[in-house]
């Protein structure tokens, strides 16, 4: 049965006043930087071998290149426990490298995005050292949120918070005699302690750290856990267990705080002191798109990842729901929405995609294949996570003695996983890349890799993939190369077209984009002449037969 696309809602985004900045409809790529490139033999990516893979990225067609933390740091957290934000940590090169790489990405015509990570400090800062050596009340712990204990003999911790990673999120010190002490707050790992926003010179030392990256050139900064700076006053209890579950369905007394705007408020102030469009994007979770939007208001940050659409189901209606309420929300403030499928934090989407899906892998990857051409289609900018180009799937099965992430330790101390357990282990998503068929490491470096790659890897790394028309990878530079020829994709208005159930068909100023979720093939009337399909398509007598989980943009 075949049916007609016709207009039945549409969405405009409103447009700022200040100008169309790059950031409104960037596709950025994501390196997990000890991951992407090795360039010593150490099997551990870093700076200088990203730079040597930046010609991967131009000739992909993205914009802007966003890099995880390579600061100094004891690595407790993959480099998100940061002992001095000023220093490139040896591991990942030097001062110099950073700068050698910021040069060649604007040779190339890449801007750079680089971490921020203001939640919290690592153990190993010496401010933290300074404050574990003050008394109670001193100055130096002021800066980080020390507490006594509850309890007879304050054994208890201050409040019922959790840790992110699992367990309670307070550690208690032990003073230079032995005895017990105060309490310090970790929402993330306990090498991971909190910094106070309300002293004022942790806000002194973080306008300090922007501008010194700024000053070496950077385009911007990803804000690590921008929700999470502020805690309620008071430091309340939730009364609730299993609160990492409630991330991003409600706000609660240490995430989505009000008191965080402010503080954005003043990086933009700082950002656009500088020449050039440099921005903030918030990794933020909010319960709803209304209240994400808050952090992209015309006086805060440029973007925010949009995880709701990031955790919808592979159901059109769903994905239907999550768009419109991510374009009203954003549109108004006048902002972009941010699309993203995956990061460093979660579940490869071709994995996730085969959930469930009977599929099995094969399944998975015909859907995020699909996937990446609606978020392309959608207006706003896209995120792109390392290895997404190549189809990688989340590797499963690693041995327990190789893992690194934190969480893994805390919330399953007896390393039982699986597929369903990986999920929270984000060592999975985080295997060093294949870039050659060949090599003990498929020319990810000369020498291994940190972690171990799955042998059927040869076939999906860049040299497999590169001229090979059916292949994720060319899929991806022809869809990025059509995305900045067409005048109509990026930034801008977008209409729904009415279309059977199980399908999404939108349209584009001069294009029209058709998802089938259905696990068959959808007849429908041929939209225009056919410009890229996720998977093959079949004409007859006017219409086009839309294989099952595929995608297709079509000119109009």
């Amino acid at each position: 049965m075949t049916q007609e696309l016709t207009t039945s809602l549409a969405t405009e985004p409103a447009r700022p006043s200040e100008g169309h900045g790059w950031w409104r409809d960037a596709v950025i790529y994501q390196v997990y930087v000890r991951s992407f490139a090795d360039s010593d033999g150490d099997g551990i990516g870093d700076l200088r071998g990203a730079r040597e893979r930046l010609p991967h990225l131009a000739g992909l067609g993205v914009d802007a290149v966003w890099l995880t933390p390579f600061y100094a740091s004891p690595q407790a957290d993959g480099g998100y426990d940061v002992a001095d934000y000023r220093a490139v940590d040896p591991l990942f090169g030097t001062l110099g490298d950073a700068d050698d790489l910021v040069r060649t990405a604007h040779e190339l015509g890449l801007k750079v995005i680089v971490d921020v990570v203001p939640n919290h400090s690592s153990d190993q800062h010496p401010w933290f050292r300074e404050a574990l050596a003050d008394r109670p009340g001193g100055a130096a712990r002021a800066r980080y949120h020390f507490r006594p204990g509850r309890g007879a003999h304050g054994e208890l911790p201050p409040n019922d918070w959790e840790s992110v990673f699992g367990g309670p999120a307070w550690t208690r010190t032990t003073g230079p005699d032995g005895t017990p002490g105060e309490w310090y707050l970790h929402l993330f790992a306990p090498q991971q302690p909190d910094l106070n926003w309300d002293s004022p010179e942790v806000r002194a030392e973080f306008d300090s750290v922007l501008r010194f990256w700024l000053d070496l050139g950077v385009d911007g900064f990803r804000i690590d856990v921008a929700h999470g700076m502020v805690k309620a006053a008071g430091l309340p209890d939730i009364g609730h267990t299993e609160q990492a579950k409630l991330i991003g369905s409600q706000v609660l007394p240490f995430f989505d705080q009000d008191g965080v705007h402010e503080i954005h408020r003043s990086w933009r102030r700082l950002l656009d002191s500088y020449p050039g469009d440099r921005i903030g994007v918030a990794e933020a979770w909010a319960p709803t798109a209304e209240r994400l939007a808050l952090y992209v208001r015309p006086d805060e940050l440029h973007q925010a990842f949009n995880f709701q659409f990031l955790k919808c189901p592979w159901d059109a209606a769903a994905m239907r729901e999550v768009i419109d309420e991510s374009l009203a929300a954003t549109g108004s403030v006048g902002a972009p929405t941010t699309w993203v499928l995956s990061n460093h934090d979660v579940v490869r989407h071709t994995t996730r995609y085969a959930d469930g899906a009977g599929g099995g892998p094969e399944r998975g990857l015909a859907r995020a294949r699909a996937a990446a051409l609606l978020i392309l289609a959608l207006p706003g900018s896209a995120y792109l996570y390392q290895g997404e180009e190549l189809g990688l799937p989340e590797v499963t099965e690693l041995p327990d003695e190789l893992r690194q992430d934190p969480a893994f330790f805390r919330t399953s101390p007896d390393g039982q996983e699986g597929q369903d357990g990986q999920d929270g282990f984000r060592d999975g998503c985080r295997v060093p890349l294949p870039w050659t068929r060949s090599g003990d490491s498929y020319g990810f470096g000369p020498g291994g890799s940190w972690l171990p790659q799955p042998e059927d890897w040869a076939e999906l790394s860049v040299e497999a993939q590169t001229g090979d028309p059916g292949s994720t990878l060319e899929l991806y530079r022809e869809a990025l190369a059509l995305r900045r020829e067409l005048p109509g994709l990026g930034d801008g208005s977008m209409s729904w077209l009415d279309a059977p159930a199980g399908v999404l068909a939108l349209s584009r100023p001069g294009l029209v984009c058709t998802l089938n979720t259905l696990g068959e093939e959808v007849e429908l009337p041929v939209p225009g002449r056919a410009l890229l399909s996720s998977a093959p398509l079949a004409y007859q007598a006017g219409t086009v037969r839309i294989p099952p989980d595929s995608c297709a943009w079509w000119a109009i």
